[in-house]
């Protein structure tokens, strides 16, 4: 219990470098073109560039944005879905769409080189290279 306080504890004293969620439909500007979500019936569509890559069901829209602080475009989100979180990385052509698989209402994100960190009410979750992992305790220092 000891080393799950202290992960938390590491994570949360980072807050500043947690990304803010937001409900933008955009356009939002990315290395791959322009993002747009388009709520069609009762899902949502995700477009880059007017072309349909991904469709998720969603109530409301809701996502995490990492943006390259040099020329303010979004690099990778994460998007809250019925399903589950879902990693959308633009830096990537054509994007690549890692679903989590696990349903999880997140409430920050923190971004490392190729791996997110979530805390959801569930606990702390990696999600790294498409595999969800479910954090116990950790050393590490997430910003």
């Amino acid at each position: 219990m000891k080393r799950l306080f202290l992960a938390a504890l590491a994570v949360t004293s980072f807050a500043t470098c947690a990304y803010a969620q937001s409900s933008a439909p955009g356009p939002l500007a990315t290395p791959s073109g322009k993002l747009e979500f388009l709520r069609v019936d009762r899902e949502f569509v995700a477009m880059l560039d007017k072309e349909i890559f991904d469709r998720f069901g969603a109530r409301t829209l809701t996502h995490f944005d990492d943006t390259d602080s040099a020329n303010e475009t979004v690099a990778r989100t994460l998007v809250q879905t019925d399903t589950g979180p879902v990693l959308y990385d633009f830096r990537r052509q054509p994007p690549l769409v890692q679903r989590a698989g696990k349903r999880l209402t997140v409430k920050r994100v923190f971004w490392q080189n190729e791996e997110v960190v979530m805390q959801s009410s569930q606990g702390w979750f990696r999600l790294n290279r498409g595999a969800l992992t479910k954090l116990q305790s950790s050393t590490t220092t997430y910003h």
